[in-house]
């Protein structure tokens, strides 16, 4: 008997365009969709979040199958594809809606990042501490759908960072 049990992962990594590249590129992802976690206002849209006044970041919401991919190897993808020893900024976008943030939603996945950050800071993996929140994944609200797999839609392979 075979089961198609999923899971899901919520990574925020400065703007979401190029971070959903690089997990939608990972073996064993099944779907990505970008949005707005970890704010106060219901429903936001892209315009009030670039306010920097909703409280959200700009995240990528992973669905994946572990039997393939595991959350540890998602957090790698999530290490690789930004810097997170910058307070609220990722490149020139700067702003808490760009901050570096790991969304769990279960104790397992809490377990996990805290203990990459661990293995990372050991490692002097960054020359600078990471940030990173660690949260409780909240509502994901999606962004609209032009900036789903907004790169992919205009034949870009990155962006600019």
């Amino acid at each position: 008997m075979t089961t198609n049990r999923t899971d899901k992962a919520t990574f925020a990594a400065g703007c979401f365009w190029g971070v959903e590249v690089a997990f939608r590129k990972t073996p064993g992802v099944i779907a990505t969709r970008v949005g707005y976690i970890g704010g106060h206002t219901e429903n936001p849209t892209y315009k009030q979040v670039c306010t920097d006044a909703t409280g959200h970041a700009e995240a990528v919401e992973v669905e994946f199958d572990p039997a393939r991919v595991t959350y540890e190897d998602l957090l790698m993808v999530f290490w690789r594809s930004h810097d997170p020893t910058t307070l609220n900024r990722q490149g020139p976008d700067v702003g808490t809606q760009y901050r570096s943030a790991i969304f769990f939603h279960t104790p397992e996945q809490e377990a996990a990042a805290r203990e990459s950050v661990k293995a990372l800071e050991a490692e002097r993996v960054f020359r600078r501490p990471i940030v990173t929140e660690i949260v409780p994944a909240g509502p994901f609200y999606e962004a609209e759908d032009y900036h789903q797999q907004y790169l992919e839609k205009r034949g870009l392979a990155s962006c600019h960072i």
